[in-house]
């Protein structure tokens, strides 16, 4: 049973009666020092205010502990994660498939796909796939990729250079900076 009960306290924050230091840096809610005391001496200035004593930095020498509202703070913290979450973009791969005997307008609405995703910030995976015989043409589609490459050189830059993986002919395209 005191295995999983150590296991829990080491999990939980270093706030008042779980700092085990001799001698704490003590930092007001405001930011004014208060200089260096007892723990004992923090928790009833903590107490007198209503607060809580947390463990801000153990690196330090000595430890610093801040007075303040341990919940706000915790409630603080979670809501600047969520808002930073929301705001990260992940960015995805977008495949633009064809054939190398693909038609002047088909390769440029693919070249427009493709521009429109790298514009979004996603990867673009350009695909050209083979049929039947067709594989022996293989010269054919690897120039269709480097000419799609050079009408998007505007726009992107080549991760992955052409190359063959089975029935199809892969290049990987990824946005510039």
């Amino acid at each position: 049973m005191a295995p999983i009960k150590k296991r829990n306290q080491q999990n939980q924050p270093n706030i008042n009666e779980r700092i085990r230091f001799p001698k704490i840096r003590v930092v007001d809610a405001d930011g004014t020092q208060l200089g260096i005391m007892a723990p004992s001496e923090a928790m009833e200035i903590a107490d007198e205010r209503n607060l809580d004593l947390v463990l801000v930095s153990d690196k330090a020498d000595p430890p610093v502990c801040r007075v303040m509202d341990y919940g706000k703070f915790k409630f603080e913290q979670e809501k600047k994660a969520r808002e930073a979450k929301k705001k990260q973009h992940t960015s995805d791969v977008k495949e633009v498939k064809m054939r190398y005997k693909i038609d002047t307008h088909d390769y440029e609405v693919r070249v427009n796909h493709a521009k429109r995703f790298l514009k979004s910030g996603d990867k673009v995976k350009a695909t050209v796939t083979f049929r039947g015989r067709e594989i022996q043409h293989s010269h054919l589609a690897e120039a269709l990729l480097k000419r799609m490459a050079n009408d998007l050189l505007d726009f992107a830059e080549i991760q992955q250079a052409p190359k063959r993986e089975g029935r199809n002919m892969i290049m990987y395209l990824s946005p510039k900076k």
